[in-house]
């Protein structure tokens, strides 16, 4: 299982537009490729439909595969659907590999079960597949309840609680900042990996 974070970085609109759209896709190719992709965390963008950043997890066969398809910047040529006069048609956003749990971090959690919430039918009101997570040492907690089965949801908690650790460690070093400033640069000025058009979001493979 490995974490991918898509990221508009410090852009505008709709850069935050092409980290939803972005996500669409990638959604679309994991199911084609019958990988398993959890949602774990999104920052919703300034206007409805768009996302600031967005935490995934992909698992099975190809997944590595799929991760270097992504990985880096990716470019959208398209008008301003928020500014028509706008000049600009090139958007920016990242796609970032995060690092891994480490193998023995479910010591360090206690686990709780409760009954998921929302809907799902009689499986959701019968059973506690979803999961609390509380890593001892920082206190962190979270709540996983995107799968059906308990084991997968405790996965995933240890996946997000690890990027978590991993984001206050890098905050408290006061490199955060600087490696998203980095990122942004990267970005403006880096050679995309994929290149996309349109509102449609379709793939330019000239």
């Amino acid at each position: 299982m490995s974490l991918m974070q898509i990221s508009a970085a410090q852009g505008p609109q709709e850069c935050q537009l092409a980290v939803a759209k972005a996500l669409g896709r990638m959604i679309e190719e994991a199911a084609q490729r019958k990988l398993v992709l959890d949602l774990l965390e999104q920052e919703a963008g300034d206007k409805a439909g768009t996302l600031r950043s967005v935490l995934l997890s992909i698992d099975g066969e190809g997944a590595d595969q799929l991760i270097r398809q992504w990985e880096g910047t990716i470019q959208w040529i398209c008008a301003s659907p928020y500014r028509p006069r706008h000049l600009r048609k090139n958007w920016f956003i990242g796609v970032f590999r995060c690092a891994t749990p480490a193998s023995d971090l479910a010591n360090e959690i206690r686990f709780e079960t409760t009954r998921s919430s929302g809907p799902g039918g009689q499986h959701v009101n019968k059973t506690e597949s979803a999961v609390r997570a509380t890593h001892i040492a920082s206190g962190i907690t979270v709540k996983v309840q995107t799968e059906r089965s308990q084991h997968a949801n405790k996965r995933l908690a240890e996946q997000l609680i690890a990027h978590r650790l991993a984001s206050r460690a890098a905050d408290e070093l006061g490199a955060q900042r600087a490696e998203r400033r980095l990122q942004h640069y990267q970005l403006e000025r880096g050679s995309p990996k994929r290149v996309f058009k349109g509102e449609q979001f379709i793939e330019n493979l000239a």
